[in-house]
């Protein structure tokens, strides 16, 4: 008996070895994901004269942030180098987006075929624009869609610091 005893006693220490270390695991990858993404819920301040959001800066630089497109929530990249915004092919039937014709675009990685499509509704904090053009880019390689300066071009940019404002007046 007493070795039974024994047995199972090793068996849940293992057992609460391992759900420890997974629970360690997740709150790693809570606080990674954050780091990515700091700005997975932004707040809008809404004036009689404009509407302004402010973005902070990842741990690379870059400000990403969750919005919606077509009331469906998505991640943003900032991305002033883009002419149009961009969405990942992966991400096109998930949208219910319709691919429209084909043109040739470059990117960083060289020329590639990307397919014209609208967004009904796109969303920055409680920022909406109706009716955007964008791009659907098969094989892009990122779970995030590129916002480009056909949508930045609508808004006052301010960068200070780790911080972009983000402003569109009235």
């Amino acid at each position: 008996m007493p070795h039974s005893t024994k047995k199972l006693g090793m068996m849940f220490t293992a057992a609460a070895w391992i759900l420890g270390f997974l629970l360690l695991a997740l709150v790693f990858s809570k606080i990674l994901d954050r780091q990515s993404n700091p700005n997975q819920s932004i707040s809008t301040l809404q004036t009689t004269d404009f509407q302004e959001v402010v973005l902070i800066r990842n741990r690379n630089g870059h400000y990403k942030f969750d919005g919606e497109i077509n009331r469906l929530k998505v991640t943003f990249l900032v991305d002033t180098g883009a002419t149009i915004t961009a969405i990942p092919g992966e991400l096109q039937q998930e949208l219910g987006l319709k691919a429209g014709p084909a043109t040739s675009v470059s990117t960083a990685n060289g020329l590639t075929t990307a397919y014209l499509t609208r967004l009904d509704q796109l969303s920055i904090g409680d920022i909406e624009l109706y009716d955007v053009n964008a791009s659907i880019i098969p094989g892009m390689g990122v779970d995030e869609i590129l916002l480009g300066m056909n949508v930045l071009k609508h808004f006052e940019l301010v960068q200070r610091g780790n911080e972009l404002i983000i402003r569109r007046y009235q």
